[in-house]
C-alpha cells in the first residue's frame, strides 16, 4: 500500500498547525491537508482522495462524533483517528468506528501507532473485500475461531487472538465488555450478554450485570455487610480480584461451583462427587 493521506480536523489553529505538523514528519504519510470545522472537513473530503482522518471532537456546529456518524454512511470512509483532551469520549468514539484515541498533547510516537493501525485497518478492508479463500480443516486457528474458543482483539495495530480459556473475567462497558485475560485487559465491541449466551455452557456465569466470571478461575466466596463477593485469580496477579454478586445470582453461583462440569474437568484436583 502506497503512503497515507490524511485530513487533519481541529478549529483550534495553533492545535491544528502542531497537528499537521506532526503528521507531516511521519514516514508513513503522504501528503496532509487541514481544515477547521466539520464543514470545512466535508468539503475537502468530497474533492480528495483521504485514507485517514484525525478529528477533534469539541467543535462548532457538528462535532467530531456528529462528523463520524456522517461518514459513516459513505460507501468507502476514511479511518478515523480521534485527537481530543478529554478522556471520557472513548466509548463514544469506538462506538462510531474509530480505529484509535489519541489525547493531546500528542506525542511522535502515539502518532506513529495510530498511523499503523490506521494502515492495518485499511489491509483489513482490502481483503474484506477480496473474494474469500475456502477454510483449510486442518487450519486449528480457524477450527477455533469457528467454535468461539477464541475472540480477536487489537493490540498496537495487530489483531490477536485471545483464547477463552485464558480469560479469568469479563466486565461490562455499555455496549463493549472487558476483557481480563493473560494478555491483559482488552476492550471489544461484543455486548456482555453476548457473551454470557455463547460461554454460559462453557464454564462462564453471570454473577452480576456488569461481570462474568470463568469458573475454573473462581477461588472463593465470601460475605461482607451483606454483599457476596466472588474472587476471582487474575492472571498476572499475586492475589485474586473480588467482585460483586448479585443477590439473585447467589445461588446459582453456588450451585454451578459445586456441580459444574468444566470446573470438575479442568481442576481435577477439587472434583466433586456428586
Amino acid at each position: 500500500m502506497s503512503a497515507l493521506a490524511v485530513l487533519a480536523v481541529d478549529d483550534e489553529p495553533p492545535a491544528l498547525d502542531e497537528l499537521t505538523y506532526l503528521l507531516s514528519r511521519q514516514d508513513d504519510v503522504d501528503e496532509v491537508l487541514a481544515a477547521s470545522d466539520a464543514t470545512d472537513a466535508l468539503r475537502e473530503l468530497n474533492s480528495h482522495r483521504v485514507d485517514a482522518i484525525f478529528l477533534d471532537i469539541n467543535m462548532p456546529g457538528l462535532s467530531g462524533l456528529e462528523l463520524a456518524g456522517v461518514l459513516a454512511k459513505y460507501a468507502d470512509p476514511p479511518m478515523i483517528v480521534f485527537v481530543t483532551a478529554h478522556e471520557d469520549k472513548a466509548v463514544d468514539a469506538f462506538d462510531v468506528g474509530a480505529v484509535d484515541y489519541l489525547l493531546k498533547p500528542l506525542r511522535e510516537e502515539r502518532l506513529a501507532q495510530a498511523l499503523s493501525r490506521v494502515r492495518a485497518a485499511l489491509e483489513a478492508r482490502t481483503r474484506a473485500s477480496a473474494p474469500a479463500p475456502a477454510p483449510e480443516p486442518a487450519d486449528r486457528t480457524a477450527r477455533a475461531a469457528a467454535s468461539d474458543d477464541v475472540i480477536p482483539v487489537e493490540m498496537s495495530g495487530v489483531t490477536s487472538l485471545v483464547r477463552r480459556d485464558t480469560i479469568s473475567w469479563v466486565e461490562a462497558v455499555g455496549d463493549y465488555a472487558r476483557l481480563h485475560a493473560e494478555s491483559g485487559s482488552h476492550l471489544v465491541r461484543i455486548p456482555l450478554s453476548t457473551l454470557e449466551s455463547r460461554w454460559q455452557d462453557k464454564g462462564f456465569a453471570r454473577v452480576h450485570r456488569s461481570y462474568l466470571v470463568s469458573l475454573p478461575m473462581v477461588t472463593g466466596l465470601r460475605t461482607s455487610g451483606g454483599q457476596t463477593l466472588v474472587a476471582v485469580r487474575a492472571n498476572g496477579a499475586s492475589e485474586a480480584v473480588e467482585l460483586p454478586v448479585s443477590r439473585r445470582q447467589v445461588r446459582d453461583l453456588k450451585d454451578r461451583l459445586i456441580r459444574d462440569p468444566l470446573r470438575r474437568y479442568r481442576h481435577p484436583t477439587t472434583r466433586d462427587h456428586a
